[in-house]
């Protein structure tokens, strides 16, 4: 859908129909885990390059059973493979989810700064003459500035002489 101005709420039930949904798809998968940078590192990636390899693997090794020693696991390589190919088809379609929450997030969140842009305007500009409102604005000021200045790049180390 193209963007346009997002002017809508997310009701508390439906907020929590979400979140039952996502704990919902995470007990029916109590198989997902964690890794650690270092196993992310050491693993063999199949993707999509090696899929082809893995298929025919498992073709081969399924026609063939009896070149395998019996200490292999046919039937754990088939369930391996099954579940690769059924967790890629559903991390596509989170991704593709993840991507409009994200996507919309920022939209909302740059709408939203906007307004409070517009507001702390119309502020300033009544501070002058409204009382109670240059403690506000002045409040707001400081919070403008804080997110508006950006940290001093450090200078470089000085070189050291090589006497």
């Amino acid at each position: 859908m193209p963007y346009t101005d997002i002017n809508t709420t997310l009701s508390d039930s439906d907020r929590q129909a979400i979140k039952q949904a996502i704990a919902l798809i995470q007990q029916k998968m109590p198989f997902l885990i964690t890794l650690s940078a270092d196993d992310r590192q050491r693993l063999y990636k199949m993707g999509d390059k090696r899929l082809a390899f893995v298929q025919n693997s498992l073709s081969a090794a399924q026609s063939n059973p009896n070149i395998l020693p019996a200490s292999f696991d046919l039937q754990g390589f088939s369930n391996d493979y099954q579940l690769a190919t059924d967790l890629s088809e559903l991390l596509m379609l989170l991704t593709q989810l993840t991507e409009q929450v994200d996507d919309t997030l920022l939209a909302v969140g740059s709408e939203a700064m906007s307004s409070s842009l517009t507001v702390y305007d119309y502020i300033k500009t009544a501070a002058k003459k409204t009382p109670g409102l240059k403690t506000i604005s002045e409040q707001l000021g400081n919070l403008f500035k804080a997110f508006r200045s950006k940290p001093a790049k450090s200078a470089p180390a000085p070189a050291l002489s090589s006497n």
